[in-house]
């Protein structure tokens, strides 16, 4: 079988572009690598930016240039564009060759081309197999910026860019919850030591301070462990003898 060369040189931008995404051990720098691609990769690309979704939050995570800052914002601002299409539920990809004429986004699209000078604009999902973690966007100085082939070559990295940046995402919260059972352990080993519980009754006295005090219990044992004082019960309910847990209430 022949490959012509414009397929191959699709494919071995495909093999760079998975080769250097996942080569990143967090999110930002990840998400930084996939920006300076799209502006390398894709001709029409003047400036690109990734925006995630995170606890029904979007923001932009990074960008090649203060343009992509502001045209994000604007959207986020005034509830529109094409960053916010592509992210709902049913949507495919969106592009607009044409922002002088776009009435999709009637107060957005205005603004951006008069005030940033935008003229083109293609926002890919973000997906896996798990849902959609935001989106990729490219931005064009010129009407009609982006060839089928610049979108070709975007699709290809954005789909490289959803699998490097969910990776990294669970990487990340993994080393969350690592780091919060080691800091409650060395809370519940504090408090064994110093008056005597066992590990059910300390994490049982961490679990009520933190339900008085109205803390996240990973808050309780960080204070513990970084001051090595337990922390004041408010309500009065919580006493801790020698040798076990009592509650007054």
């Amino acid at each position: 079988m022949t490959v012509d060369s414009g397929a191959r040189d699709l494919l071995e931008h495909a093999a760079e572009v998975a080769r250097l995404l996942h080569a990143e051990r967090d999110v930002a720098m990840t998400a930084e690598v996939a920006v300076e691609l799209a502006v390398t990769l894709v001709s029409g690309c003047s400036a690109a930016g990734i925006s995630l979704c995170r606890r029904g939050q979007v923001s932009t995570v990074a960008s090649s240039h203060s343009t992509v800052d502001q045209a994000d914002r604007w959207q986020y601002e005034l509830g529109e564009g094409p960053c916010l299409d592509a992210l709902s539920p049913g949507q495919d990809d969106v592009a607009s060759a044409d922002l002088t004429v776009e009435t999709r986004w009637s107060r957005w699209a205005p603004r951006v081309v008069e005030e940033l000078g935008l003229r083109s604009m293609v926002s890919y999902r973000l997906f896996t197999g798990t849902g959609v973690i935001g989106a990729l966007n490219l931005y064009g100085f010129d009407v009609g910026a982006f060839t089928e082939e610049d979108i070709l070559e975007g699709q290809v990295l954005a789909g490289q860019a959803a699998v490097a940046l969910a990776a990294r995402e669970q990487a990340d919260h993994l080393k969350i919850a690592v780091a919060t059972r080691t800091t409650i352990g060395q809370a519940e080993g504090i408090l064994m030591e110093r008056f005597g519980l066992d590990a059910d009754q300390a994490f049982a006295l961490l679990t009520r301070l933190s339900r008085n005090r109205n803390q996240k219990l990973h808050d309780i044992a960080e204070d513990l462990v970084t001051t090595r004082k337990v922390p004041a019960d408010p309500t009065g309910t919580v006493e801790v003898p020698v040798h076990g847990i009592a509650s007054s209430g």
